[in-house]
């Protein structure tokens, strides 16, 4: 069965591209409260559940015991676009652990930010591991490592006790088996796991519920999913969609994106959680379904639920700024 149409792409009146995707949300009691498309299919979520990957940084007393506050917990969770002010509190987060970026091992490339990609070119300096859009995770992870007398060394490879913390904490709130049938190496070099969509869905209304947690792991997931939502440039940076998401209604949206087209959102005053996948991992048209399902769902307020639809038709500029087409959610989302 092939999934709908779910974002068209105008130029003028004519459509150009049109993207198929699938849609999942739920309650904290695993009930299905929408599904579009075939949900039941494995995907790769990449990092979009970076929250979920970040429960042990508090779980392991480690968040407390380097003071770390909102900010810190954004970057944990984050995919920064590598802007002064994330490569600082990477190196921040690290230094506290009494590390610094040789430690990391995510690898290296140039900020996704195109001005801090030219300021950084401009002043003769040159990428390293911190401008990686992946640092604050792994700046949590090392931390969790050092404050749990864990060797950090290799800390992003399948079996070492990090990511079986993580991989735990994955099992736990999706309900479902992450194995190594299911896994392969996700860009920053950590394993990621490969299961159905609505799994994700179901683990951020958990996160938002904290249904069926203990009392530790619910204040814990209380504690990112609420960072994130206060300090959202830092989960990911100027102009993006997340942060546009989460800055239409503060502190009543938690949203997250990951590569491939993959999103993940909660609405905690309705207890859901939201996963959606565009087949051909085109990131606008998935930024797109994600914020046309939010405003669905918020359509009781009407102020906010026009704000997320203008976010879902976003518009389509020339080089001059003239705008020549948009993006367009198809009844079957909207």
């Amino acid at each position: 069965m092939a999934n709908p149409v779910l974002v068209e792409v105008l130029r003028g009146a004519i459509v150009e591209s049109a993207h198929r995707g699938a849609v999942a949300v739920f309650d904290g009691d695993g009930k299905p409260v929408w599904e579009i498309g075939d949900t039941t299919k494995p995907v790769f979520p990449r990092s979009a559940v970076k929250a979920i990957q970040a429960l042990p940084l508090i779980e392991s007393g480690a968040a407390d015991a380097y003071g770390f506050g909102n900010r810190e917990l954004a970057l944990a969770c984050a995919s920064h676009s590598g802007e002064p002010a994330h490569v600082e509190l990477a190196r921040s987060m690290l230094a506290k652990a009494g590390l610094d970026q040789s430690a990391l091992e995510c690898g290296t490339h140039w900020p996704s930010s195109h001005d801090a990609e030219i300021a950084l070119a401009r002043g003769g300096g040159s990428p390293n591991a911190l401008h990686n859009n992946c640092s604050g995770k792994h700046a949590g992870f090392l931390c969790t490592c050092v404050h749990s007398g864990i060797d950090p060394r290799g800390y992003v490879k399948a079996g070492h006790g990090m990511q079986e913390m993580v991989r735990d904490a994955m099992q736990a709130v999706t309900g479902t088996v992450h194995g190594a049938d299911e896994r392969a190496i996700d860009g920053c070099s950590i394993p990621t796991y490969a299961v159905p969509l609505r799994s994700f869905a179901l683990g951020f209304a958990r996160m938002a519920t904290a249904t069926g947690f203990g009392p530790e792991r619910a204040k814990a997931a209380k504690r990112l999913l609420s960072a994130c939502m206060a300090e959202p440039f830092f989960v990911a940076g100027t102009g993006r969609a997340d942060v546009a998401l989460m800055e239409a209604a503060p502190g009543r949206i938690f949203a997250k994106g990951g590569a491939e087209g993959v999103h993940c959102a909660a609405i905690p005053e309705l207890g859901l959680g939201i996963a959606v996948k565009c087949d051909d991992g085109a990131s606008r048209a998935g930024d797109a379904m994600v914020a046309a399902v939010l405003a669905k769902l918020l359509h009781a307020d009407e102020a906010l639920s026009a704000r997320l639809l203008g976010l879902a038709n976003e518009a389509i500029e020339s080089r001059i700024g003239a705008k020549v087409g948009s993006l367009r959610p198809t009844a079957a989302i909207g």
